[in-house]
């Protein structure tokens, strides 16, 4: 595939206390483990997905 993928940078900006147990390891999932802590992933669909379910919790921003 000649197309570039787009990266997001996602950072915890919330903690997890208190949060129900899916949402705490999704954000383990995307590689999270301490609050301010920022991760980069390609934006495939399956990571949006992430992202936007614990979007109450992380900071997203896309990067060039």
């Amino acid at each position: 595939m000649a197309e570039t993928t787009k990266k997001i940078r996602v950072t915890l900006v919330h903690s997890v206390i208190g949060q129900k147990p899916e949402k705490a390891a999704t954000i383990r999932s995307l590689g999270l483990k301490k609050m301010n802590s920022s991760v980069e992933h390609n934006a495939t669909p399956s990571i949006l997905g992430m992202v936007a379910s614990v979007s109450h919790l992380v900071k997203c921003e896309e990067i060039n």
